[in-house]
């Protein structure tokens, strides 16, 4: 057996556990479809009629202002969910194991930042399981969300992500925190979306200059108009789901 063929059985077998770790295995009782007019889709949004939303961070560079989040987070008393890419969890093990042993959702954010739609089944899965293993190994948390870098994704990178036990995550309401353009911008686009509505997911960046700052008041801002701040794994359905054409996951 050559050891191309000994590492590619390797990322079935653990793509094979995470499925069924996830609960997305097959089964007379589950109904779980991401197809919409023959197109993949990730999970943009939940339908809902609580009052909820979900708040996540990406971190895939800098850790200047994690312990701010962290503590602005606890002060409010809100979990939320953080999407590492492996060289984050590398840089910042510390960082990792404060996030979950804070209560907040540990995210596959991929092994190397890359357009995933340009990668070949292999390195596509092998993207996933790299930072998974590592997570795993420093925390022994499972990871099963995953949010694809740039937002790029396309049928098989949503195929990819599920056959390894993953929910692939977007975003319906994105902060642009990332455009550096100052405190009082972010809490107003995230807090007078056009899309902000029951079971939306916001978009944030560790990192971000003015985010940190901001999030006092996006916090504020979101629960006086009456949300509650989940992480995404509360907020989304596992399993007896669909979605329609803008990614918004609803119940069976």
């Amino acid at each position: 057996m050559t050891e191309k063929l000994k590492q590619k059985l390797k990322m079935w077998a653990v793509c094979g556990v995470l499925i069924l770790a996830a609960g997305v295995g097959v089964s007379k009782t589950v109904s779980v479809s991401n197809t919409v007019n023959g197109k993949e889709l990730p999970i943009y949004s939940v339908e809902t009629e609580e009052k909820k939303v979900a708040l996540s961070f990406d971190a895939a560079w800098g850790n200047e202002d994690t312990q701010q989040i962290l503590d602005i987070l606890k002060e409010h008393n809100i979990h939320v969910t953080f999407f590492m890419t492996g060289g984050w969890v590398e840089d910042f093990p510390d960082d990792v194991k404060k996030i979950k042993e804070a209560g907040h959702d540990l995210g596959n954010h991929s092994e190397n930042h890359k357009n995933m739609s340009q990668l070949g089944d292999d390195e596509c899965q092998s993207e996933l399981l790299k930072v998974h293993e590592k997570v795993k190994k420093l925390t022994g948390v499972e990871m099963h969300l995953f949010r694809p870098p740039y937002g790029d994704y396309d049928n098989e990178v949503i195929k990819n992500a599920t056959s390894c036990g993953y929910f692939t995550i977007q975003w319906d309401v994105d902060s642009l925190d990332w455009k550096d353009y100052g405190v009082d911008e972010i809490i107003k686009t995230v807090t007078e979306h056009k899309n902000l509505r029951n079971g939306s997911i916001i978009l944030m960046h560790n990192g971000a200059k003015y985010t940190a700052e901001a999030l006092p008041k996006v916090i504020e801002g979101l629960k006086a108009k009456g949300y509650e701040i989940v992480p995404i794994s509360e907020l989304i359905y596992k399993d007896n789901y669909h979605l329609d054409v803008t990614g918004r996951q609803i119940q069976d």
